[in-house]
């Protein structure tokens, strides 16, 4: 994968179906554009030094992995496998599954859909996902450019037309710092729209677990991760002009209501046809970059904890397809998994215990950057790890205050991977291979 490809997983995990959700809810609840554009802002400043970590990290490991790695690098095998767990088993089927069903009233709205189809779709958009990334990467990052490089002219040209046409109108902009009637109280309106923002801006992480898949790594992943959250902070900056420009705030109404108003105002009875088209594009982009990229944490969590040697339990996970090279195995247990959330229909509760549990990885992950021998001469260190940290600690406090039992349980799902890795790696270690691997460095030859 070359820059534009590496910069297309960025843009495209970001930008999905957030974009067209979160802006009204978040709008409607401030009740200011200038606080709009505020908590916009300040959540780009947080992805952003995240971003410089990540790079950093990326760079000094270019193996398919990410987050495992750095994390097994950093803190040790237990922590890594923790998050390998969630990532693999738990959250990433979650979110696939919750975004094919959240897809399926949009594929709709292009055109009719035979009623059984329907309840089979969520599931076909699964095993067409988990086929293109099991049948090699050269077509996979091919789609992955194409669809995730699309959204870009698509969202700009959505929002110059509103401009263009009339329909947006400066008006609807002012006053620009004084809050509407209806508003929710200031404290806790800025705290859910800072949710609701990093939740839209999620994703941007992922290029770090296709890392082996990159060409000249220490050159590309740095335009990748800084390149492409410019991009996305530029388009959703631009995207809720428009959205508020054209709806007024007092006007919003629900999160899937407001697409149709949006739609219907721009382009009349077509609206929402056009804009279901654009969720569409949006989501099926984020859905390829996460179907590609999660296989490879299930890939290096076996030859972590396998040692790469062909026994165990664990041992068919870290074995690439003989002709296609991909993590074949990875790609049929993640598209397993996310089809047995989505038989369950449990992925709405999945999202709702794991988010706390993802977001502390995140900042455990920044946070290795502090463990490393070699010295980090960056001159943007060690002021974006404490940046990113500081902004996902606070985060993980408005989630707890918000939802203080489905955090607290969604941890306790991801603790209760200690056991099931005692079960999978039971065998005695060789002593060549029991080194505390929580003073490991970060360094580019480990």
């Amino acid at each position: 994968m070359g820059v534009w490809a590496a910069t297309a997983v960025v843009t495209g995990e970001a930008i999905s179906l957030g974009i067209f959700l979160t802006p009204a809810s978040m709008a409607k609840s401030l009740g200011s554009p200038a606080l709009l554009g505020a908590v916009w802002c300040g959540m780009a400043v947080m992805t952003l030094a995240g971003a410089l970590c990540f790079t950093e990290l990326a760079a000094r490991n270019p193996q398919d992995g990410g987050e495992y790695l750095y994390l097994r690098r950093g803190f040790g095998r237990h922590v890594a496998f923790l998050y390998g767990w969630m990532a693999t088993v738990v959250m990433y089927p979650g979110v696939a599954a919750a975004l094919c069903v959240g897809t399926v009233p949009y594929l709709q709205a292009l055109s009719p859909i035979p009623a059984g189809v329907v309840r089979c779709l969520p599931a076909l958009i699964l095993l067409a996902l988990g086929a293109v990334n099991y049948f090699g990467t050269r077509f996979s990052s091919a789609v992955i450019t194409t669809l995730n490089w699309l959204k870009v002219p698509v969202l700009v040209a959505l929002a110059t037309w509103a401009f263009a046409s009339g329909h947006a109108t400066l008006a609807n902009l002012t006053p620009i710092a004084e809050r509407r009637a209806g508003s929710d109280p200031l404290i806790g309106a800025i705290a859910g729209a800072a949710i609701s923002a990093f939740f839209a801006f999620g994703g941007w992480w992922e290029a770090g677990k296709i890392a082996g898949e990159v060409r000249n790594p220490s050159r590309t992943l740095p335009i990748a991760f800084t390149g492409g959250v410019v991009v996305v902070t530029a388009l959703y900056l631009l995207v809720s002009l428009a959205f508020v420009a054209v709806v007024p705030m007092q006007q919003m109404q629900s999160n899937t209501a407001f697409v149709a108003q949006f739609g219907r105002a721009l382009f009349g009875a077509a609206g929402g046809r056009v804009l279901s088209a654009c969720v569409v594009l949006s989501v099926l982009g984020g859905l390829m970059v996460m179907s590609m990229a999660v296989p490879r944490v299930t890939y290096a969590l076996a030859r972590g904890e396998s040692d790469e040697n062909a026994s165990g339990p664990l041992a068919a996970f870290a074995r690439l397809h003989p002709r296609f090279e991909t993590p074949a195995n990875g790609v049929l247990l993640q598209t397993g998994m996310a089809l047995l959330v989505l038989l369950l229909g449990a992925f709405d509760r999945i999202l709702a215990f794991i988010i706390f549990s993802a977001v502390v990885f995140l900042a455990l992950t920044a946070a290795t950057l502090f463990r490393v021998i070699t010295p980090l001469k960056r001159w943007w260190f060690p002021g974006a790890p404490i940046v990113f940290i500081a902004g996902a600690g606070v985060l993980a406090i408005m989630l707890l205050l918000h939802g203080l039992g489905p955090s607290l349980l969604g941890a306790a799902v991801v603790l209760a991977g200690l056991p099931v890795r005692w079960l999978l790696v039971r065998s005695p270690r060789p002593a060549a291979a029991t080194p505390a691997e929580s003073s490991q460095a970060l360094t580019p030859d480990l």
